[in-house]
């Protein structure tokens, strides 16, 4: 039986081992994907024509977390594609919380000091919310990707996003608590968890149920 194959893509600052937890049935391939560094000014939509080298299997379902699923988004805008999927993200720089548009307007975020990225207990907050506060040394591991001016531009990406309508076909699935991307912020079709913005590793459990159940159809 041919496999389908399904391209993960971890959030901001995390590496694929976010997904250690994912299981799909054998019909699915599960290829991880990693972060790579950004050139010089590089634009969202070049850096995503570079992680589309390293997608080689035809016709793919992309997932993606939180800055990751902004990412497959626009990678989804060139090659073909069976599904989308986004976890603990938004669908168009409309779902963009109060304080992110307003960083986008002031610039405040490019004069941020990023020294605390040498702090791992506030990048840990800083990636995966701060519903993680009494377990932050578990989710150390996560973590690999602390190069400052990876993440001065992963933040600026998300701040300058400019997606005005939701990609057709999309599947958001999201955190009910969530706090970086809260839900009163979101629009349209949302399959809602328990859980925070680390959903991906704390609920694995049910979003691997409602995978499963989406997928296939």
């Amino acid at each position: 039986m041919k496999k389908i194959n399904v391209y993960l893509m971890p959030g901001m600052a995390a590496n694929s081992s976010i997904f250690e937890y994912i299981k799909l049935p054998e019909m699915f391939k599960i290829h991880k994907l990693d972060w790579m560094i950004p050139k010089k000014k590089e634009t969202l939509k070049h850096y995503a024509k570079r992680i589309c080298k390293k997608i080689n299997e035809p016709d793919p379902i992309l997932i993606g977390v939180s800055f990751g699923g902004i990412l497959i988004q626009e990678i989804s805008k060139h090659l073909n594609y069976r599904k989308i999927v986004i976890i603990s993200s938004i669908k168009t720089s409309k779902e963009l919380p109060i304080s992110m548009k307003m960083a986008k307007k002031t610039k405040i975020h490019k004069i941020l000091p990023f020294q605390w990225i040498n702090n791992l207990d506030k990048l840990a907050l800083f990636a995966f919310g701060d519903g993680i506060k009494k377990k932050i040394k578990l989710y150390m591991k996560y973590l690999s990707f602390k190069d400052p001016n990876y993440l001065k531009w992963a933040l600026d990406c998300i701040v300058n996003w400019d997606q005005k309508e939701t990609i057709k076909g999309l599947i958001h699935i999201h955190g009910k608590k969530d706090n970086v991307f809260p839900v009163k912020n979101l629009s349209g079709k949302v399959y809602l968890i328990e859980g925070n913005h680390a959903i991906i590793i704390t609920r694995a459990y049910q979003i691997n149920k409602l995978l499963i159940e989406l997928l296939k159809n």
